[in-house]
């Protein structure tokens, strides 16, 4: 890491005979503005603000890189918050703090000292410092800015708040690439990089692309992005692989998927605190139905808020990263359904890890070598900036995604400009794998052929789940039940039917009114045929 500027040297205060500046303090309140005016006028090298507080971009030292595809994939240079034993360390390496004293004889000398941690704790309390530039984020690849020009040059970037940490094996990709360097790009990706995935459909390599472009323009396109759930229909298909070679390219961290709602949150707010691009959530169960609300919450804001651990204080976090899981024959339940893009394989034969004859043989240990992933995101960009130099033209007919539309008009029209077709082509194929769509389609259908339109309270509608003895069940299974399998209460199944009022299934809908005499609420199915 090369080491700012620094504007304080040699300027407020005069420099020693070793090159640091020399700081002159005395009693603790004029120690406190001696520190404070030095610190906001940047004598530590590498210092800026970030939400407030002070910050120090440092290198991670013993950081090992990725030995495997699943493993975490932390940046080389950290933001770490000066705190007072920090800052006491960071003022000895870099500047002379001297204390005027008298001995004994009256004669007056010089003693270097450092500061109290309570000086130091009172210096770092405020929380304006316009001397400091504003750090956004520590990120490990070049980025599109808001004006469509490209972040390439390591180091801090004022117009975007940034810290690019630099890569030696990236050489500069020009503004406007050849006709040459985009095909050459479009090549390497298209029949070599990704060419022997099993795709299950024609989507899905495009959706791919888009979920692997998308942390690379996200500044441009200022849009939030949806869930990536990247399944297939058994192991060793590649499901890893492809996320890697997202998350080794930006930073990622793998965490393990859990059906607690707390523990979710937890997770979310403590990796939100990480310089990463891409968190994945990896190897779910087979079968797993994603069904958070927590995370259908987290995908569709811009900024998470949440109590930081351990205290009581809100912390917010930008939400700017990619958001993945990982898993065999996954469906999704409530809003998720919405709000997943669907990145599906199939290889279709008895031992997916034994296949062979690889374009890129051993893709999953080729993408560990840093040389390697330059050579990738180098062809993303040139992807990249040939659709920038001629427009950032969007894409006007893909599906509507309610917040997620502008994501899509942006990267359909960065597929569309490079003749990638197909994008967000299974979008209907992942409505199919919502479970909980299917299950309340599923009873609302029984509901109709049992009831026709005719209104029903949820005590009338429980009376009917318990079937006479001896004869088969009239709903076929499909009355909502306990997680023991037992059919709702009717206060329980009341609760339910509120949430689903007005709601379309498919071509049924479940619609309420209050019964004018008993005041209670009662429900009908309406059915539409033209729906869909």
């Amino acid at each position: 890491m090369s080491s700012q500027p620094n504007p304080a040297r040699g300027s407020l205060w005069p420099v020693d005979a070793d090159g640091r500046p020399r700081l002159r303090t005395g009693a603790a309140p004029e120690t406190i503005r001696v520190l404070t005016a030095a610190l906001d006028a940047r004598i530590i090298p590498d210092t800026y603000v970030s939400d407030g507080a002070p910050v120090v971009v440092e290198e991670v030292s013993g950081a090992a890189g990725p030995t495997a595809g699943d493993d975490d994939a932390v940046l080389p240079l950290s933001a770490s918050p000066l705190k007072p034993a920090l800052l006491a360390g960071l003022l000895a390496e870099h500047t002379n703090v001297i204390q005027p004293k008298v001995n004994e004889k009256g004669e007056n000398y010089d003693v270097e000292v450092s500061p109290p941690a309570a000086v130091l704790a009172a210096v770092l309390a405020r929380q304006s410092w316009p001397g400091l530039p504003v750090l956004r984020r520590i990120i490990s690849t070049p980025v599109l800015r808001p004006d469509g020009t490209l972040l390439q040059t390591p180091g801090y970037d004022p117009a975007t708040g940034f810290y690019l940490t630099a890569n030696s094996h990236l050489e500069p990709v020009p503004d406007r690439p050849s006709a040459e360097q985009v095909a050459a790009a479009r090549e390497f990706l298209l029949e070599r990089f990704l060419r022997d995935f099993p795709w299950r459909s024609h989507a899905d390599l495009p959706n791919y692309l888009a979920l692997l472009v998308t942390p690379l323009v996200r500044p441009f396109t200022r849009s939030l992005s949806p869930f990536g759930m990247i399944e297939a229909s058994m192991p060793g298909s590649g499901k890893t692989i492809l996320t890697s070679c997202i998350g080794l390219l930006v930073g990622q961290r793998v965490l393990t998927w859990t059906d607690s709602e707390e523990e979710l949150r937890k997770s979310i707010t403590t990796v939100l605190g990480d310089s990463v691009g891409v968190v994945v959530f990896d190897n779910l169960t087979e079968g797993e139905v994603v069904n958070s609300a927590v995370l259908a919450r987290l995908v569709t804001e811009r900024t998470w808020t949440d109590r930081k651990l351990g205290s009581n204080t809100a912390a917010n976090f930008p939400n700017d990263r990619v958001w993945l899981a990982t898993g065999n024959n996954l469906r999704t339940g409530g809003d998720m359904a919405s709000r997943t893009v669907w990145v599906r394989l199939n290889p279709d034969c008895p031992r997916p890890e034994a296949r062979t004859g690889f374009t890129i043989p051993h893709l999953d240990s080729w993408i560990l070598d840093p040389r390697n992933r330059a050579e990738v995101l180098r062809h993303v960009l040139t992807l990249v900036l040939d659709w920038t130099a001629n427009g950032a033209p969007i894409a006007t007919d893909v599906p509507q995604m309610r917040q997620f539309t502008r994501w899509a008009q942006y990267l359909g029209g960065f597929l569309a400009h490079h003749g990638i077709d197909g994008f967000l082509g299974n979008a209907d194929a992942g409505r199919d794998l919502d479970d909980d769509h299917a299950e309340w389609y599923a009873f609302l259908s029984t509901w109709h052929h049992l009831y026709a339109e005719e209104p029903q309270t949820a005590q009338q509608l429980r009376a009917g789940a318990e079937p006479e003895y001896g004869a088969p069940d009239q709903w076929k299974g499909t009355f909502p039940a306990t997680i023991t399998g037992k059919p709702l209460s009717a206060k329980a199944l009341g609760k339910r039917l509120a949430g689903q009022v007005d709601r379309w299934r498919g071509d049924k809908v479940l619609r309420s009114a209050t019964d004018s005499h008993s005041k209670i609420n009662v429900y009908r199915v309406e059915h539409r045929a033209d729906s869909s």
